[in-house]
């Protein structure tokens, strides 16, 4: 793991500072309006160093957000991924890798290739982003089958451009005032183990809220709805992120999976958020024991300096004909280095995980026997979350909880995001130490206590 100068968090100045403040209203001026609340979570970051971030008045944080699971190798750039950036600018950077053609983006595809679950044959098309990545997929399905039906889950995050928002239904904004999506989506509900509309215990049943499922698609969507060979493919997140880091039951996949075989559909795992490495395997679909058709990518691919998503799919669905689809930046040269060199350091790393895991589980279960606010702990390697509840008995969200437990971790030199509604999610570097994690927890806990 990387050195680091810091051992413990410093906040110096209460977040945000001065120097914070000045940053947030020109940023409210000239930048637009995305998904952050500056007044919830005013961290203006100005560097990093492992699993520590440092503001822009000098307040230390440890990092337990990774900047929404892009640097898995922490900050500001693990130094092999650094070396490698480096050597290749003396080179060249743009390539125009979907015109022309460059050996960077054939070693990605091949590394990606040789990696992704299933021993058939695959292909490769890289983009810029996870949204790009699955718009690449809806588009592959759709040249290839000539189908446009779509499934998907309710409480799944796919991106925000007119296709893959289609795909998205984890918060009603994403979609206000976009109206029409593109057409064919159905959306079906996902196996929550803690919420589910049968009212299930999941933890206690899980073959029954799978069941459901299953019989949900076929006997309701495909009995009274859509004809299932019309069904082109099913979206799906191993582990749901922004819905609430959801984790389906062991099984739910394996039968989904037997279901699509039954009509001819292609799965699509979007692996933007979980995939490598995020939770204890390279791709979190590892845990389910399938095989999808198609796995999209980004976020932490590029290494946390460039940005960078890949399809990677059956080459029987590859496109028709040249053109008919493509982009500017895709197979980018310095892009292309850059993640095939994550991908290496990450194939290091993996077996350490697992202790992690073992950590948070233990750690954040005690919170939970801990505190009747927290109504459920999920989670997979270093993705875990902590939902809270004003109720036990009758599971009712209790976002004010979460957001002040978000806001006092940050005063505290904790980086945290939230996710679902009423849900923290725990995704530290890949890198972290154990005792880093440790550390995380404690404050974790303090500000769960101080919070209620």
């Amino acid at each position: 793991m990387m050195a680091s100068s810091y051992t413990y968090p410093l906040v110096k100045i209460e977040p945000p500072g001065p120097k914070a403040r000045e940053i947030i209203e020109k940023h409210k001026k000239f930048v637009a309006t995305t998904t952050h609340d500056p007044q919830n979570l005013p961290l203006v970051i100005e560097r990093g160093e492992g699993a520590w971030l440092v503001d822009v008045d000098g307040n230390v944080y440890l990092d337990f957000s990774s900047g929404i699971s892009v640097a898995n190798l922490g900050y500001p750039t693990h130094p092999e991924v650094k070396k490698a950036v480096l050597e290749q600018l003396e080179k060249i950077a743009h390539a125009a890798g979907t015109d022309f053609y460059n050996p960077y983006q054939v070693k990605l595809a091949e590394k990606l290739v040789s990696i992704a679950p299933g021993d058939f044959s695959k292909k490769v098309f890289l983009s810029n982003s996870g949204t790009e990545s699955i718009e690449a997929a809806i588009k592959l399905v759709k040249s290839s089958r000539n189908k446009h039906y779509f499934l998907a889950f309710i409480g799944a995050f796919h991106g925000r451009t007119m296709g893959s928002l289609s795909f998205t239904a984890s918060k009603p904004v994403h979609k206000k005032r976009y109206f029409p999506m593109m057409p064919g989506v159905v959306h079906v509900p996902y196996p929550n183990p803690y919420r589910n509309p049968w009212h299930i215990n999941g933890y206690e049943n899980p073959g029954e809220l799978v069941n459901r499922v299953i019989e949900y698609i076929e006997d309701w969507i495909f009995g009274h709805f859509l004809d299932p060979g019309e069904v082109a493919a099913i979206v799906f997140e191993p582990i749901q992120g922004e819905g609430g880091y959801v984790v389906p039951p062991s099984s739910f996949f394996v039968e989904l999976e037997k279901l699509a075989k039954r009509y001819g559909i292609v799965l699509i795992d979007d692996e933007v958020q979980m995939g490598l490495g995020r939770t204890g395997k390279m791709f979190a679909i590892e845990h389910f024991k399938i095989k999808p058709g198609i796995i999209t990518l980004a976020k932490a691919l590029g290494g946390g300096v460039m940005p960078i998503g890949a399809t990677i799919f059956r080459s029987e669905l590859d496109f028709p004909e040249p053109g008919a689809h493509s982009n500017t930046f895709g197979g980018h040269a310095l892009a292309s280095v850059a993640a095939l060199k994550t991908i290496e350091i990450i194939e290091q790393i993996l077996p350490r995980i697992a202790s992690l895991e073992r950590i948070l589980r233990e750690e954040l279960q005690e919170l939970k026997n801990k505190y009747e606010s927290i109504g459920d702990v999920r989670g997979l390697g270093l993705a875990w979350a902590i939902e809270f509840v004003k109720d036990r008995t009758t599971k009712t969200y209790n976002p004010d909880v979460r957001n002040r437990v978000l806001r006092e971790a940050l005063e505290k030199g904790l980086v945290l995001l939230g996710c679902g509604k009423s849900t923290i999610r725990i995704i530290p570097p890949l890198v972290i130490t154990e005792d880093q994690l440790r550390t995380g927890l404690e404050i974790l806990s303090e500000a769960i206590r101080k919070s209620l």
